[in-house]
């Protein structure tokens, strides 16, 4: 009993230090984004949409990509009411690597230059037993991260001219393993080893190009929802309010953003001190039953 209570205390004092340490940084403001120039992926729907708009709102430029060429005519004629200096779009799937360099390329035609690079998109995944498909997980992996690669590798001479930022989007899955999203989870692990290594490198190379990985939660986006709604116990978060703070983050050049931050620090304090209890802890929020092929 008293090697349980160490075990909870110490996930706890940890809580409370870094909400101190975390809630200490500089203040966010608006105006910093004006005539900034901006790629967002993933922004036909969901997260990606938001931020587009949240950027419009503070003068951004903004590019914005995805696969379905009719929404993003929608959220870019939106980006110019909403007071976007200028907004653009290209269509494509980022399984394709030429495509995904050639966003980049566009925004260099566009803009002569880039200040953010935000890598929001994903590709279709279930919320279920992994089934072995391999192909998929392959498949997957091109999309949600090498293309993530592929762009900033791409982007970052022009980045380096500026001093920008790179913003990746990324999960609470890509943090602590969690089952039935074996594939996806796996992608967003890579997505932390490579950009939580290569900022270290620029760091060692005075390379002044700001990397923040966005761990976020359950959201109360369309493919959330119908992914996994009907299995998760605890309500979503806005996506409205989860896009903002991404922005906010790659603005204040935060190594890590955690949305919504007690959703995120207190599981993974379990996972370093406590992985037992962080096993009950996150499967007391699923709804096990509900996921197919559970007997």
């Amino acid at each position: 009993m008293a090697l349980l209570s160490r075990k909870l205390l110490i996930p706890l004092l940890g809580l409370v230090l870094a909400v101190y340490f975390y809630s200490g940084g500089d203040e966010f403001k608006p105006e910093l984004l004006k005539g900034k120039r901006t790629i967002v992926t993933g922004a036909s729907t969901g997260i990606g949409e938001q931020m587009a708009y949240h950027l419009a709102k503070m003068g951004s430029h903004v590019l914005i990509t995805a696969r379905t060429e009719e929404k993003l005519k929608k959220v870019v004629a939106k980006c110019l009411e909403l007071g976007a200096p200028s907004a653009h779009y290209i269509a494509g799937s980022m399984d394709d690597m030429v495509f995904a360099e050639s966003v980049v390329k566009k925004a260099e035609n566009l803009f002569g230059g880039l200040d953010m690079l935000i890598l929001n998109h994903i590709g279709d995944f279930y919320f279920n037993f992994f089934n072995g498909d391999i192909k998929y997980v392959r498949k997957l992996m091109e999309i949600n991260f090498l293309s993530y690669v592929t762009m900033t590798v791409a982007a970052l001479p022009m980045l380096k001219d500026t001093n920008g930022s790179i913003v990746v989007v990324s999960s609470v899955s890509g943090k602590i393993g969690v089952p039935f999203v074996v594939p996806y989870s796996a992608t967003k692990f890579a997505l932390d080893g490579f950009f939580s290594s290569l900022r270290q490198e620029f760091i060692l190379k005075s390379v002044n190009v700001s990397i923040t990985l966005c761990i976020i939660s359950y959201i109360n986006t369309e493919s959330a929802l119908k992914a996994i709604g009907h299995v998760v116990r605890n309500p979503p978060s806005p996506k409205e309010e989860c896009a903002l703070e991404i922005i906010k983050g790659g603005v204040l050049r935060q190594w890590e953003m955690y949305y919504k931050y007690e959703h995120i620090r207190i599981p993974l304090l379990f996972r370093d001190w406590a992985p037992q209890l962080l096993y009950s802890f996150m499967t007391s929020g699923l709804i096990v039953e509900n996921v197919r092929g559970f007997k």
